[in-house]
C-alpha cells in the first residue's frame, strides 16, 4: 500500500509559529526531506525531534527523487519541509510532490506560517483579489517583462525580494508603475521585524537610508480599474506646458507622470519623441 508525503509548513522566523499537527507529523514520519538539513535540524532540536533527515532541494538529482518516490510507493511516510514557510511556494518541493503523485502516494498538506498571508493580514485594506509573484526575475530581459506585467495589474500584488536588492527593485517598480502606494515587510516574525507604509518614492528613500538585510515581502494594494490611459498627444501637451514654465525635462517627466497617473517610462518615451521631432524640424532663418 502506498505511503504518504506530508507537505509541512514551518516557521518563517519565530520558532513558536508551528502547529501542533506539524510537530506530531515531524515526530511520526519515517523520514524528513528538507531544503537545507542544517536549518531544519535547528527546528527539530528546539522541539527535541530526532526523525532522520535527508536533503531535498532545488537541484536534487532526478535519480534521488525517484529513490524517495519508490520508498513512498512501498509504504514509507515522509515529511517535506523548506527552510521557512510552505514547500513549493517560492521554495523547492514541487518536484518531489510530482514524483510522489506519479507513484500513487498520498500527498497531504499540513498548513501553517505564510509570509504573504501574514503581510496581507496587516495591510489594513481588503486583500482580495491578490496575485503572488514570488521573486522578481534576475535577468534584465525577464525583469523588464515582469515590470511591464505588474504595471498592468489592478489586483493587490505580493512579491518577495532579498534585502540587498530591495532598493533597486523598488526603484524599478517606481519607474514602471508611477508613485503607487506600497507596504514593505522585512524579517516578518523575527526579532528585527520592520514595516514600512507609504509611496514607492518614499519607500526607495527608506530602503536606501541604511542597509535592509534579510527577507522582504512587498505588497502593493489594489488600484481601481484603470481608466483609459492618456493619449500620446495629451502627454506631450502636458510636457510642453511644464517645460514652458521653466522646469527641467527631468522634472517635467516626473510631474506629468504623477499628474496623469502614467508610468515615467511612458512619459519619458514621449519626451524623447518630442526632442527628435524638434531636431528634425527645418529652421527658418530671417532673410
Amino acid at each position: 500500500m502506498p505511503g504518504t508525503l506530508y507537505v509541512v509548513a514551518t516557521p518563517i522566523g519565530n520558532l513558536e509559529d508551528i502547529t501542533l499537527r506539524a510537530l506530531r507529523v515531524l515526530r511520526e514520519v519515517d523520514l524528513i526531506c528538507a531544503e537545507d538539513t542544517r536549518v531544519t535540524r535547528k527546528l527539530l532540536s528546539h522541539y527535541d525531534i530526532h526523525t532522520p533527515l535527508t536533503a531535498c532541494f532545488q537541484h536534487t538529482r532526478k535519480e534521488r527523487l525517484e529513490e524517495l518516490a519508490q520508498r513512498l510507493a512501498q509504504g514509507a511516510s515522509m515529511a517535506l519541509v523548506s527552510d521557512a514557510g510552505t514547500p513549493g511556494i517560492s521554495d523547492p518541493g514541487a518536484e518531489l510532490v510530482a514524483h510522489a503523485l506519479r507513484v500513487g502516494a498520498h500527498v497531504v498538506p499540513v498548513p501553517g506560517p505564510s509570509a504573504p498571508a501574514a503581510a496581507l493580514s496587516v495591510l489594513g485594506v481588503p486583500a482580495t483579489p491578490f496575485v503572488f509573484e514570488g521573486f522578481a526575475p534576475r535577468t534584465t530581459g525577464d525583469r523588464r517583462e515582469f515590470m511591464k506585467r505588474i504595471a498592468c495589474e489592478t489586483r493587490t500584488v505580493v512579491l518577495f525580494e532579498a534585502g540587498n536588492r530591495l532598493a533597486a527593485t523598488l526603484k524599478e517598480l517606481l519607474h514602471a508603475l508611477g508613485d503607487r502606494e506600497v507596504s514593505v515587510f522585512r524579517e516578518i516574525t523575527k526579532r528585527f521585524e520592520e514595516h514600512f507604509r507609504g509611496s514607492l518614492s518614499s519607500a526607495v528613500q527608506w530602503a536606501e537610508d541604511k542597509p535592509r538585510l534579510g527577507e522582504v515581502t512587498v505588497v502593493m494594494p489594489s488600484v481601481p480599474q484603470r481608466r483609459e490611459l492618456p493619449s500620446p498627444e495629451e502627454i506631450r501637451r502636458a510636457l510642453a506646458e511644464d517645460l514652458a514654465s521653466g522646469v527641467s525635462r527631468r522634472d517635467a517627466v516626473e510631474q506629468v507622470s504623477r499628474r496623469l497617473g502614467v508610468p515615467r517610462s511612458a512619459v519619458y518615451a514621449e519626451q524623447r519623441a518630442m526632442s527628435i521631432l524638434e531636431q528634425a524640424e527645418p529652421r527658418h532663418e530671417d532673410r
